[in-house]
């Protein structure tokens, strides 16, 4: 029997909005409400991750749990995610810029054997 193993990641994320629910998060992003639904149902039962998606021709976006229960609609950047989150953080800070607020995100991948 195969089972599928995950690790956790720490992406950087730039925050563009702040919704009530990850659907809101996900359409605020300009995913098609259809494809919002699917990953919001997908992801039900978990831990509080974040939910990652591409739109516009692959651009990186992800809805992202807040601490205070609201979700934040995010721009991510897969390229510098990390395993560690301090390193995450170490790298989220060389991508804001004045005015922007961002975090980290933890999102679960699928490990390639």
């Amino acid at each position: 029997m195969v089972t599928d193993r995950y690790a956790i990641l720490f992406l950087p994320a730039i925050i563009r909005s702040e919704h009530d629910s990850s659907l809101d998060a996900l359409v605020a992003l300009d995913l098609p409400r259809g494809e919002a639904m699917d990953l919001t149902v997908a992801g039900w039962g978990g831990a509080p991750l974040a939910i990652l998606a591409a739109v516009d021709g692959g651009r990186p976006v992800a809805a992202v749990p807040l601490p205070d229960g609201r979700w934040a609609a995010c721009n991510t950047y897969p390229d510098e995610a990390a395993e560690t989150r301090s390193e995450a953080e170490r790298r989220l800070r060389k991508l804001l810029k004045r005015g922007r607020r961002g975090l980290v995100a933890e999102a679960r991948t699928l490990l390639r054997e």
